[in-house]
């Protein structure tokens, strides 16, 4: 019987060469489908042997708190290009991973690693500073990034001079309260020092973090409401420093004729979502600020967009930080009165040319402080130009 129904099967498929057809081209195709995958595998392997043992002389990884603005994309451009002229080789680690990563866990697998230096975005916490210590102790050099581990044995910082960075906002926030309210025009230049130590912004800080005190100015019906969005979460004094250059700047130059009060607003800037929230629960108070200090590019963009979600254009006036396409755009049709433009690139070539001066002496600069330029309105078609002109010579 068993027979007979193997003899009938076996019949059928004699009748049907389409059957066979079609299981000949299931079979072709994974054998493919298995070569291409070992092929890929043999090449990738053999690629990263040559890149890695006979072309670069060194590798690093630069980690970020994400992988997604393009403060940290124009850093690590700023980066690539000084590593290809310095023959080295520097991975974005949060670029390359499929799922997200603390910046800690990406140190742990940097270490691991071994890679020939680091490049992160720091804070104070214990367990960061550990990380680096470890990672010095199995000599692969660390450079923090825009937020610094002050005692840890990192060999060198990359950031901007905070205190100089507030005193501008300071005098831009005056100089917006002149224009409009009393209508006097003073034009402001950045005037930023090219090195500034730790040690001279610690001791330029008034104490406590955030302790910013109300600032009176004479007499008027109503104080001028100036708000400095701040990171609910920062564990670094940069930020702290940065504000006490805002409120400093604002007692010394302020005059007597005016009333301002001086605030700090608390900011989650875990992702996008939680700080457009934070935001729009400052539009849906009853008295909103007159003016808005925003000391990032998330904060910048998302009280851009608020101001004209509520109307508010011309009632709020923003300083905002960066010099991305929107936040320009938004300058030149005055919602954002002006902003900070931070010479990303430069803070990238900056990190490598420390990591190569470590290898090559044992020792380099403690403190590397980039380029800051304030722009306005006025400034806001040069600026284009530049970049359009930045751009043809890099194609």
């Amino acid at each position: 019987m068993l027979r007979k129904e193997h003899s009938a099967e076996h019949r059928k498929w004699n009748r049907n060469p389409n059957s066979w057809i079609m299981l000949l081209t299931i079979v072709c195709v994974a054998a493919t489908l298995v070569m291409a995958v070992y092929v890929l595998w043999f090449y990738q392997n053999s690629y990263y042997e040559e890149t890695e043992q006979a072309v670069y002389d060194k590798y690093y990884m630069m980690i970020t708190e994400d992988n997604k603005s393009s403060i940290w994309r124009s850093i690590y451009q700023g980066a690539k290009k000084q590593a290809l002229e310095e023959n080295v080789y520097v991975d974005w680690l949060g670029e390359e991973l499929f799922q997200d990563y603390s910046v800690e866990e990406q140190m742990e697998i940097a270490i691991a690693s071994g890679v020939d230096g680091i490049i992160v975005t720091a804070n104070e916490n214990d367990e960061m500073t550990e990380l680096v210590n470890r990672a010095a102790e199995a000599e692969i050099p660390v450079v923090t990034l825009y937020g610094d581990n002050t005692q840890s044995a990192r060999c060198s910082f990359v950031g901007i001079g905070s205190y100089n960075l507030g005193h501008e906002y300071g005098r831009l926030a005056l100089q917006i309260i002149r224009e409009k309210l009393v209508g006097q025009t003073e034009s402001l230049s950045l005037d930023m020092p090219a090195e500034q130590t730790a040690e001279d912004t610690v001791a330029m800080s008034p104490g406590p973090a955030y302790v910013i005190n109300e600032v009176k100015m004479g007499s008027s019906e109503r104080p001028v409401r100036v708000a400095v969005l701040v990171n609910a979460y920062a564990q670094g004094l940069d930020q702290n420093i940065l504000c006490s250059g805002i409120q400093e700047t604002i007692e010394q130059e302020r005059g007597e004729s005016l009333e301002i009060e001086l605030m700090l607003l608390t900011v989650d800037d875990t992702n996008a979502f939680s700080a457009e929230e934070s935001i729009r629960d400052i539009f849906m108070e009853k008295e909103i600020p007159d003016i808005i200090i925003c000391l990032n590019e998330l904060n910048t963009t998302c009280v851009y967009q608020a101001v004209v979600d509520y109307n508010k254009v011309g009632e709020v006036n923003i300083l905002g930080y960066y010099d991305s396409d929107t936040i320009i755009n938004a300058i030149d049709r005055n919602v954002i009165y002006a902003t900070a433009a931070i010479d990303t690139e430069q803070m990238g070539r900056f990190c490598i040319n420390a990591l190569q001066e470590y290898h090559a002496l044992g020792y380099t600069s403690q403190y590397f402080t980039a380029d800051i330029r304030l722009i306005q309105k006025a400034d806001v078609e040069g600026y284009l130009e530049k970049g359009d002109q930045a751009d043809e010579s890099d194609g």
